[in-house]
């Protein structure tokens, strides 16, 4: 069985660089270099629950071109052999059909996977959007005051 490790700084630099790339190509609606970054399998779901292909994701990329801005928080990555699982807040900035404008937040999960060139290509993309909470925060997400 594989280790789940976290990766040496070169890596998570290398990790990040490929998110923010993945990022302005969907800002510049840039098919060409997302047809580069994106897994031939990669599964695509977006907040509303959609699934895309990667064909399906480029298409709607192209028809829609939906996002206007991407800010990412911290991420936490993990390495499992030659896959990285990368997770963190999002928050996208998204034209509307009838072109007015509306922000998403929420907390996506990526898997990227190294190909046989050494290259990162992203193979799943998942995110929930931020909700309620209704349970509020276990005891072991208290802070030392008991807030949450």
């Amino acid at each position: 069985m594989s280790r789940v490790d976290e990766p040496a700084a070169s890596i998570r630099e290398e990790l990040i660089a490929v998110e923010g790339r993945r990022r302005q190509a969907l800002i510049d609606v840039d098919v060409d270099a997302l047809e580069m970054l994106l897994d031939d399998e990669l599964v695509h779901i977006h907040a509303p629950g959609v699934v895309h292909t990667k064909a399906q994701l480029l298409e709607h990329l192209a028809t829609r071109q939906a996002y206007l801005d991407i800010e990412r928080g911290e991420l936490a990555i993990r390495l499992v052999g030659d896959v990285a699982i990368m997770t963190g807040s999002l928050v996208n900035r998204l034209r509307n059909p009838d072109g007015s404008e509306r922000t998403l937040s929420g907390v996506a999960t990526q898997v990227l996977r190294r190909d046989e060139r050494g290259e990162w290509r992203f193979l799943s993309f998942q995110m929930t959007p931020t909700a309620e909470q209704v349970w509020g925060a276990l005891p072991s997400e208290q802070n030392s005051e008991g807030e949450s």
